[in-house]
């Protein structure tokens, strides 16, 4: 038996999970020499909110964060997350602009790529993959998991095969929402293992509080590596303590080889950050309890948090219990999507206006209409004929991958942006996030001013005319 790989969250989805991703960079600076000293499988930094979370309220720029990451962590891989062919933005995209910000990844130091569709349709997914491997990145192709009649063994087993016939690396079980139970993963693992070739990965969260035990089972039935977060920011809505994971290990034949005495010592440091979020109102102690109703209903946390939110507004809080016995239904009247985002979102708003007007789809969602017509590409099951045209109408339903429909786009995004680019990467952020990326650049430009015009008055202080 190999040794466990640990692939680290700290730098990304740990504070995603439990502060919405507002880890700064001096923050992480550091612990960055430290991290990369442990001998992680990874350090996944990059990619899912953190690229938004950096324009809108950081003000950082995205890919100087990667490039500094890159420079205090020579010796260890670099991970991010990719939502196929949304990339990071909320939109599909076309083909030219996923080539392109692939390729901007793997030059400014992403090594492995964690390439994942909300819908599991591999169609969406195709594009990245080919993108990876032409760059030579490690190419980690993810399988959404979530639970409904259509998600079997066989099911994961016949994707899983096919993302493996399309190149990845490896594969992995993506639980965003904690649905894992340890005995289904068990399950999971040992049949992924006897139906592909490649390294099998699991992620989980905390939220259930079913997430070690999940892990540890995986471990058994021949998981090679698992997504663990230094402890101060691991539990609740995170994941399993990195630490714990590796102790639990020791002196077994699944010994993860990581030092725990040196894991310590950047424990020490996390803990000050975990105290500083904690002063600054960033980090809620709701956010790190157990919330078993995740299993119940089987809905995320964040999705439950959001369905209470829109209902207060509503002043409909008593239908919470309608709402969530609504969920189900509409999920399997729209093909049982897994529930991620963005489809949590889109589902679960579309189950509180069924309950709250009274009358079941009265009222339809531009974004519910969207998942209908296939804008967001197919879902597990096929859609009834029926219910399509009673929601999109006389309109054509999209049956085709949805990209296909996007004519290229690179060209028309560089002109857009050229007034403010100062690197190359810049057109990749204004793809993505448009105004947002605009505000920042006119930040970037006027700090530089500053900075030029105060250099400026020293220059004629020091040589008076």
């Amino acid at each position: 038996m190999a040794r466990i790989g640990i692939t680290e969250t700290v730098l990304r989805d740990a504070h995603q999970s439990l502060i919405a991703t507002r880890m700064t960079m001096d923050d992480m600076l550091p612990m960055l020499d430290s991290l990369d000293k442990i001998g992680f499988h990874s350090l996944e930094c990059w990619g899912g909110a953190t690229f938004d979370s950096c324009l809108r309220f950081l003000n950082e720029d995205p890919w100087d964060r990667l490039r500094t990451i890159k420079e205090h962590c020579p010796n260890t891989k670099l991970q991010m997350l990719f939502r196929g062919q949304n990339m990071l933005g909320y939109r599909h995209y076309a083909d030219d602009v996923v080539e392109y910000f692939v390729q901007k990844s793997v030059a400014n130091g992403i090594d492995i790529l964690r390439i994942f569709d909300a819908l599991n349709d591999f169609r969406n997914l195709e594009t990245a993959i080919k993108a990876a491997k032409k760059e030579g990145a490690h190419t980690q192709a993810a399988i959404s998991y979530t639970t409904g009649p259509v998600f079997d063994l066989e099911y994961y087993a016949n994707y899983a095969k096919q993302l493996e016939n399309a190149g990845a690396d490896s594969i992995c079980v993506k639980d965003m929402a904690g649905l894992l139970t340890p005995y289904g993963t068990y399950d999971l693992v040992k049949c992924l293992k006897e139906t592909v070739k490649v390294p099998i990965q699991v992620h989980t969260h905390y939220t259930s509080g079913l997430g070690s035990m999940v892990l540890l089972k995986a471990i058994e039935a021949g998981a090679d590596v698992v997504d663990t977060a230094m402890s101060p920011l691991a539990l609740g809505t995170s994941h399993p303590a990195t630490e714990s994971m590796v102790a639990a290990l020791q002196n077994t034949e699944y010994d993860t080889g990581l030092d725990l005495e040196a894991l310590t010592e950047i424990t020490k440091y996390v803990s000050t950050l975990r105290e500083k979020y904690l002063d600054e109102g960033l980090l809620d102690t709701k956010m790190l309890g157990v919330d078993s109703k995740t299993l119940i209903y089987q809905v995320p946390g964040g999705m439950l948090s959001n369905l209470v939110s829109q209902l207060k507004q509503a002043g409909k809080e008593d239908q919470l219990a309608d709402v969530l016995a609504e969920v189900p239904k509409v999920r399997e009247d729209c093909g049982y999507p897994p529930l991620v985002t963005p489809s949590s979102q889109i589902v679960g708003t579309q189950a509180v206006f069924n309950i709250i007007m009274g009358e079941r789809y009265k009222m339809v969602t531009k974004e519910f209409k969207g998942l209908v017509k296939g804008e967001y590409g197919k879902t597990p099951l096929p859609i009834d004929p029926e219910f399509r045209k009673k929601i999109i109408g006389d309109e054509e339903p999209i049956d085709c991958r949805p990209a296909d429909l996007i004519e290229p786009e690179l060209d028309k995004i560089r002109q857009e942006v050229a007034p403010y680019m100062e690197q190359e990467e810049d057109v990749l952020s204004y793809a993505q996030f448009g105004q947002v990326a605009v505000k920042f650049f006119e930040d970037r430009n006027n700090k530089k001013y500053k900075v030029d015009a105060a250099h400026s008055d020293v220059e004629s202080q020091v040589h008076p005319l």
